[in-house]
């Protein structure tokens, strides 16, 4: 396993530290992360504690001063500056990925090149991101004077991020955040602790940094609810579960809250649309890290005339799919992130097929590892249907039209992204405007997202917009001036 040249390669160097901003520091007690794959430990992190994270926030609060007022230049060259040590470094924080999480390294490569992407693209948003001068005296009642508004930094922004892409969208919170001239506190996943530490490590490092403008802890909720609680924070930016953004929701008081909280993606195939494009897609979008991603498709809806042939052609797509070990290169799919994981996809999968469902391709654990599943014949009331699975799992189901199928989409709780196969731009249009979600996508899988779009969801997919030039809202207040 490639260990990363910046922090060496023994035993000390695979364990992160807790980050008060400059100032490192660890506990006696730390945990393990073992790789999902061959169970061996990979990385370690300290214990913390709800004293650690407050301690954290006194040292943002701190530097949360000379962050709002670092020169413009100053923070576009540290988003430059980081962005391009980590494409300096790409195999290393790839090979880190891979062992934290088992994501393959093919992919690894990619989200490591994304997250670079993002840092670069939020520090060109940096040079638009302007106010306005505002008309006084519009209205009778106005009168002249010089007026305009301008976005200026919230102040102290709390970030907590998931292990499904645990490089890129840290990114995609800390520098916005950082850019726009806020302190952070970042709670990452605690199966990636190590690279979340590495990539601290580039922005706190970097010659062009505000001092401790970035801390970082590890921990639990005990420690996520000393952060969200705390008066000092006035951003909290949370992706993860609905249950816990409830709790952060319920607990966060009168700040600013994003969280992008997760969907259940489903797109329809229309009879118009290209069959063998779309079951390759379709196989693509399901599986891809191995079905980990908050737009992954779960939900597949036929129209009847193709059902059969669009049924035989995704279940060949699938079984073209390489699955295993995550660090060889042709592999497309590794394991899920942990033992209850795997048990849950099983037992919802057991659970669908007791209920009068048919597994068309997978179902069985094979070594080790849950592969990709194709599942018809279900009923919209199966939790592999209804529920988020997070999961290889994708379910077919014939419709009879478009409106049928809109139905079925819209009576989900989440909203995050949907799609449409056609190639009938009238469908398109009417799909586009019947969708309810954040996202829609014609003639690709709703798992499609590039990092400069705005991506978030409706309803119980969460609030709050991410994307360089929306998260860069998110981070900031804006302020109106008068001046006579």
């Amino acid at each position: 396993m490639a260990l990363f040249k910046l922090f060496g390669s023994d035993e000390e160097d695979r364990t992160a530290k807790i980050l008060f901003g400059s100032a490192e520091e660890s506990r006696e007690a730390l945990i393990e992360r073992k790789n999902p794959y061959t169970g061996k430990v990979v990385s370690r992190y300290p214990v913390c504690s709800p004293e650690d994270a407050k301690r954290a926030l006194e040292v943002a609060k701190v530097a949360a001063k000379a962050a709002a007022k670092a020169p413009l230049h100053q923070r576009i060259a540290w988003l430059e500056d980081v962005a391009a040590k980590i494409r300096e470094n790409q195999e290393d924080f790839a090979r880190l990925i891979v062992d934290e999480i088992a994501k393959p390294i093919h992919f690894a490569r990619i989200e490591v090149q994304r997250c670079a992407e993002t840092i670069e693209l939020t520090a060109k948003e940096l040079v638009h991101f302007v106010g306005e001068t505002i008309p006084t005296d519009v209205a009778p009642s106005g009168r002249e004077a010089t007026a305009y508004w301008r976005r200026i930094p919230a102040g102290v922004a709390v970030c907590i991020t998931p292990f499904n892409f645990p490089l890129n969208l840290i990114a995609h919170k800390i520098a916005p955040a950082l850019g726009a001239g806020n302190a952070v506190v970042l709670k990452p996943t605690p199966e990636a602790p190590l690279t979340a530490y590495k990539l601290a490590k580039l922005f706190i490092e970097s010659e062009h940094a505000v001092p401790d403008a970035l801390s970082l802890v590890y921990g639990d909720a005990e420690v996520g609810s000393a952060l969200v609680k705390s008066p000092i924070p006035r951003v909290i930016s949370f992706t993860g579960s609905v249950p816990v953004g409830k709790i952060i929701s319920s607990e966060a008081g009168i700040k600013k809250v994003s969280l992008e909280l997760g969907g259940n993606a489903a797109t329809y195939i229309d009879k118009e649309a290209n069959l063998a494009d779309a079951a390759a897609k379709c196989a693509f979008g399901s599986f891809y890290n191995s079905g980990q991603v908050c737009i992954s498709l779960q939900r597949i809806y036929v129209h009847e005339a193709v059902y059969e042939e669009f049924a035989e052609l995704m279940a060949k797509e699938t079984k073209l799919l390489k699955v295993g070990s995550p660090y060889e290169e042709e592999t497309f799919m590794g394991p899920l992130i942990d033992e209850d994981a795997r048990h849950r996809a099983k037992s919802w999968v057991a659970s669908a097929r007791d209920e009068g469902a048919t597994i068309l391709v997978g179902g069985e654990e094979v070594d080790g590892i849950f592969p990709p599943t194709v599942v018809t014949d279900v009923t919209d009331e199966m939790k592999i249907v209804c529920e988020e699975v997070f999961a290889p799992v994708v379910s077919l189901v014939s419709v009879p039209d478009m409106e049928t199928a809109l139905e079925k989409i819209n009576s989900s709780p989440y909203g995050l992204q949907y799609s449409i196969f056609t190639d009938s731009i009238r469908a398109a249009k009417a799909f586009i405007d019947a969708a309810e979600a954040g996202g829609v996508v014609v003639n690709d899988i709703p798992t499609v997202r590039f990092d400069v779009q705005p991506y978030g969801g409706v309803k119980l997919s969460g609030v709050g917009r991410e994307g360089p030039r929306f998260a860069l809202e998110e981070f900031t207040e804006i302020q109106s001036v008068v001046i006579f």
